[in-house]
């Protein structure tokens, strides 16, 4: 895997169907014993009609392939995920400076408990864990954190 050629851009329309892949495969790896509450065709369509025309979205490719994807709603990092097999070459980090640099007042997330992985890396970037909750506010019904970063001076 070559990183050379990365190019991070906001993401337009015809890019929603492998934004949408990026997620499922990425969820799917990440999450193996979390339960979905959407089948693959019900994401895939709420990426193409709600989150890449409505909301605050960005690609990372590279050689044209779309190999990560972020979503900002307001000052949430609402979705951040990069496709296994480009995990740990640095692409995530890329993508959470942009969203501080984009939200340069604070940032919070919300990730599951038990992703561990996640957890270490928002941690890694200065994220604090302020509230835990048993899952009842999303429809996984997993317990869930939220994390927020808040710039120093």
């Amino acid at each position: 895997m070559k990183i050379d050629d990365l190019d991070i851009r906001r993401a337009a329309d015809s890019d929603a169907a492998a934004v949408a892949d990026v997620w499922l495969r990425s969820y799917t790896a990440a999450l193996p014993d979390v339960r979905r509450a959407h089948t693959d065709d019900e994401v895939r369509s709420w990426f193409r009609y709600v989150v890449v025309p409505g909301l605050e979205t960005w690609v990372a490719t590279a050689g044209g392939t779309v190999v990560a994807m972020m979503v900002l709603d307001d000052d949430e990092l609402d979705q951040m995920y990069v496709d296994p097999p480009w995990r740990g070459h640095g692409i995530g980090d890329r993508l959470v400076e942009l969203a501080k640099e984009r939200r340069a007042a604070g940032l919070s997330l919300w990730t599951f408990q038990v992703n561990a992985p996640a957890r270490r890396f928002y941690e890694r970037h200065g994220f604090v864990a302020t509230d835990r909750t048993d899952g009842h506010r999303n429809e996984e019904h997993e317990p869930d954190i939220r994390y927020t970063w808040t710039p120093t001076s």
